[in-house]
């Protein structure tokens, strides 16, 4: 099938605080019954299904899986290392009491307390610093639907501003192998803005039908809030458990009951596995509830059409979400892995750098700043896969390998790798998480300056504390904007797989899309 309008539709952006009633993406119609008509026989009885245009939903053990545990070996790693960081911070927060640590500096508090290392105005710190993510993440949203088409305009000249600004900072404290990069960064960053903003329009469209379908399922904010929640709630654990790690196992701190007990070495090991803990798990919050939104609401309204029409099954998000925590879990938990080793090997080449040009080495710095530029590049693209990967886990319950074979085959096979990589709609919603993480990261530092913790009297825990508000922020964020991406990336794999379907649920975003890609429209035989 190949469809092509003769000329694109004309696209109004909304851009108000008031956007008014859901636009009507698609007209009324009605289907047959179940086992009537010219449909055959009914979705759940196997042998029959739509037919011309219209896709049988449950096709290949789409929304009802077979019943096994995937990756188990991954699951059993997972909550392993669960438990291990349970058994740490058991161990380190039984140690820490008023007495380890002083309860001096905080807010108004002056430079009192312990000079040792750090005590309970960290963690009240980065409490606030918790609280602060969780109402940035949900402005942020807000404003995003509100303002759909400025937002995505003026996060891509953020980002080129940022870019620019690096760059300029590199050039004047004479950090030349960074300001070359970034230089370049900065270079490529201008020249693509202009085919980027072409593109706003088709990008635009697709996060306002994502965020309107949001509107008729309101498990899509349940599941976001929650997750939001549950992100929050660990990073206070992972906070508390940073800050008992630092008070029990630093020489010289008021815990140390013996010099042998305490060292440095201790406190880089654990903090290595408590923040190695914190992302795999965090990550692995996150993909759970961008599986139960791609198999749940998203999924369900792609296939199924929106729920006025009654087709849809019942409890969509809450069964969806049972196969993402329960059989499916080892799945999430090993991409989850994958991205987790990356981002902590990212993190250990930064702090290699920051230490190699303090110490005056340049070319240290700059092989070091190359080795993370290219492991977050990595890191990007494994992270961009594996969104894909947790829809076809979550529509078909596949396991992790199977499910990154066939969408790999879906990217290149499909002829959908184009309007994918084309796509604002991550770049907007990650530029989101960076500024806030960046916003609680400066929160942190101004919070330190002018409550002047007796700790960091010498500036020695500036860094470690901002780039811990740094990380909470942008977890914390990712974690909700990970539930509108979820409902992109669903459209995109149901676009793969049956274009003709979005032609029928939002006409007006699949005369677009057809308008600038027709090769991505056109039917491919199923084998």
């Amino acid at each position: 099938m190949s469809w092509k309008p003769s000329s694109p539709p004309q696209y109004q952006p909304v851009d108000g605080p008031a956007p008014g009633p859901t636009p009507v993406y698609a007209p009324s119609y009605a289907q047959p019954a179940y086992g009537q008509g010219e449909y055959g026989q009914g979705y759940g009885q196997g042998g029959g299904g739509y037919s011309g245009d219209q896709k049988n939903p449950y096709e290949g053990e789409r929304f009802k899986p077979k019943k096994r545990i995937n990756d188990p070996i991954f699951l059993i790693l997972f909550i392993a290392q669960l438990v291990g960081f349970i058994v740490i911070s058991v161990i380190t927060l039984s140690k820490f009491t008023g007495d380890a640590g002083g309860l001096g500096g905080g807010v108004g508090s002056g430079a009192t307390g312990s000079r040792i290392t750090l005590n309970y105005h960290t963690a009240i710190l980065l409490l606030f610093v918790t609280g602060a993510a969780l109402v940035l993440s949900a402005l942020y949203l807000i404003l995003t639907r509100a303002f759909t088409t400025a937002i995505m305009h003026i996060t891509l000249v953020l980002s080129i501003l940022l870019n620019i600004g690096i760059a300029v900072y590199y050039w004047i404290t004479k950090y030349y192998s960074g300001a070359i990069i970034f230089t370049v960064i900065a270079v490529i960053s201008v020249l693509a803005y202009w085919g980027y903003r072409s593109r706003i329009p088709l990008a635009a469209l697709l996060l306002q039908v994502v965020m309107d379908v949001t509107k008729h399922h309101p498990s899509v904010y349940v599941v976001a809030f929650t997750s939001l929640v549950l992100q929050a709630a660990l990073s206070v654990w992972y906070t508390f458990t940073v800050i008992a790690t630092y008070v029990r196992y630093t020489p010289g701190s008021p815990t140390c009951d013996l010099g042998d007990t305490c060292s440095s070495a201790k406190v880089t090991g654990f903090i290595i596995y408590e923040t190695f803990s914190f992302l795999w798990t965090s990550q692995v919050i996150g993909n759970v509830a961008l599986a139960t939104l791609a198999g749940g609401p998203f999924g369900s309204w792609y296939y199924f059409g929106p729920r006025e029409q009654g087709l849809m099954p019942k409890h969509p998000t809450l069964t969806s979400f049972v196969r993402a925590s329960t059989l499916s879990l080892g799945s999430i938990a090993f991409g989850s892995l994958i991205v987790t080793i990356l981002e902590l090997m990212r993190m250990l080449l930064n702090a290699a750098r920051n230490s190699a040009n303090a110490e005056g080495h340049p070319v240290e710095a700059c092989l070091a700043l190359c080795a993370e530029c290219f492991i977050g590049c990595i890191e990007g693209l494994v992270q961009y896969f594996n969104r894909y990967a947790y829809i076809e886990i979550a529509l078909y319950g596949k396991p992790y390998l199977s499910a990154a074979k066939d969408t790999w085959h879906l990217f290149k096979d499909r002829g959908i790798d184009a309007i994918v990589n084309d796509s604002l709609v991550g770049m907007t919603l990650t530029w989101g998480a960076y500024a806030i993480g960046l916003l609680c990261s400066l929160f942190g530092y101004l919070y330190l300056r002018y409550t002047h913790p007796a700790y960091n009297a010498d500036g020695q825990y500036t860094a470690p504390v901002v780039l811990f508000a740094f990380l909470i922020g942008l977890q914390s964020s990712l974690t909700l904007s990970s539930a509108i991406e979820a409902g992109v990336s669903t459209i995109f794999v149901g676009l793969g797989e049956d274009p003709q379907v979005l032609a029928v649920r939002a006409p007006a975003l699949f005369a677009l899309i057809a308008s600038t890609y027709p090769d991505v429209v056109r039917g491919v035989p199923r084998v």
